[in-house]
């Protein structure tokens, strides 16, 4: 059997507790640790993502940057299976539209591009025709 990867991205917020409240909203997550300097976000209990206030260097150092702005280059992308569901929740949520609904001829999957509270460039796509289902 293939090993398994488990992402868990991190990004780099200027406030942990608003990105946590807009990616619980839009995408459906629930906080796994909260508070305003570090969040895990989580799907059906599995770490989906991980939040990080800007300028908090912790045990690490910094994580970022300063002088380049935050979602510069960075597209974060979720397949979700309530895609027109989630399409609203973004909607409702405010989120600047970057591309409106339409479908990837290469992936086959409509997508939703929109911006999240630090500018980041946030996908949802539909579920994939090429993903095996259980």
């Amino acid at each position: 059997m293939t090993p398994r990867v488990w992402p868990q991205f991190l990004i780099v917020v200027a406030d942990v507790e608003r990105s946590s409240r807009f990616y619980r909203q839009v995408i459906g997550l629930e906080s796994g640790h909260g508070g305003p300097e570090y969040e895990q976000l989580l799907h059906g209990g599995e770490l989906v993502m991980q939040l990080h206030r800007a300028g908090v260097e912790d045990h690490h150092g910094p994580l970022a940057d300063p002088r380049v702005p935050m979602g510069n280059g960075v597209l974060i992308w979720f397949e979700v299976a309530d895609f027109d569901a989630a399409v609203e929740r973004a909607r409702a949520a405010g989120a600047a539209v970057v591309r409106d609904v339409e479908t990837n001829p290469n992936a086959g999957q409509r997508e939703f591009w929109f911006r999240d509270p630090d500018d980041y460039t946030v996908v949802v796509a539909g579920p994939s025709p090429h993903r095996p289902r259980s």
